[in-house]
């Protein structure tokens, strides 16, 4: 029993050791690298921003449509607000939406693709849910929860989880199945292990490679998703500052206030660059392996 036990733990140690050299090789990428620059930026502005800006997001100013200068470095919008705080207060919507949703829409997929595999109609019965999450575009299915629990940052937040539930669900059963027959699961087995000690403590970790890179890939759609759900009016609500909700209101003032626009349009699309940077390193770590 004794040897059979110290067979698992010695076949399962090199893998993890393995996967955690080729993740470090991947944030070492130069794209990867690039893309953490990035975010490390943009989170510090983010969470940093009363540091960078003594205005308030909401407090309407004297002057509207100032042009970019030293008081306002971007300007200012139609109710004389600043735009770089409007701006830098965005971005926490963002970060509140990836560091929340994303988590949760990841472990509940994660767990639930795990668990299809012990039994298969259960199986049936959770890839027959996921697929009717799938037949859903982010959008359309922001606006089927909007509708049903009101417009808001809690919206986006159950949206962006419920779109993410599918995909690590999939990723996990995928990657599960094809390790079930690896040595160290047959000898955990054999040991008399309970299946779901099984699934959870001898496959499961063996099958984070393709999620880790799934969670960088969903953090990019987090951004968007934000951003789109904010420009069609059923995400942020006015007057809390968010990129998609300053890129919807900045459409009506384009000629007066162009920087309205650009600014939050550079933030989201150098934000959801680089958590694809960061996911393409991590995809090329680990395939290198």
């Amino acid at each position: 029993m004794t040897a059979v036990t110290d067979t698992v733990a010695m076949a399962t140690a090199p893998a993890k050791r393995s996967r955690r050299r080729s993740l470090l090789r991947g944030l070492r990428s130069p794209e990867a690298i690039v893309g953490i620059v990035i975010i490390v930026v943009a989170a510090a502005v983010g969470i940093a921003a009363p540091l960078f800006t003594p205005y308030s997001p909401v407090d309407q100013g004297p002057d509207a449509f100032l042009p970019p200068g030293a008081a306002h470095l971007l300007g200012t919008d139609e109710f004389g607000r600043d735009l770089m705080t409007r701006v830098l207060y965005g971005i926490r919507q963002d970060l509140i939406v990836g560091a929340i949703a994303v988590p949760i829409g990841a472990v509940i997929g994660t767990i639930l693709g795990a668990v299809s595999t012990m039994h298969k109609v259960l199986d049936m019965l959770v890839q027959r849910a996921f697929d009717v999450s799938l037949a859903f575009t982010g959008l359309v299915m922001g606006v089927t929860v909007a509708a049903l629990i009101g417009p808001g940052l809690v919206a986006v937040l159950v949206t962006v989880s419920l779109v993410n539930i599918p995909l690590f669900g999939r990723l996990s059963r995928n990657a599960i199945r094809g390790l079930r027959s690896r040595e160290y699961v047959l000898a955990a087995r054999i040991v008399g292990v309970l299946p779901l000690r099984v699934l959870f403590r001898h496959v499961l970790p063996n099958a984070l490679d393709a999620l880790i890179v799934q969670a960088a890939v969903s953090l990019s759609l987090a951004v968007f998703l934000e951003g789109a759900m904010s420009f069609v009016g059923i995400g942020v609500r006015p007057p809390e500052p968010s990129l998609g909700s300053l890129l919807r209101t900045s459409i009506s003032f384009l000629d007066r206030a162009p920087m309205y626009a650009i600014a939050p349009m550079i933030v989201v699309t150098a934000l959801v660059l680089a958590f694809n940077l960061v996911g393409d390193g991590l995809n090329k770590g680990l395939l290198k392996r």
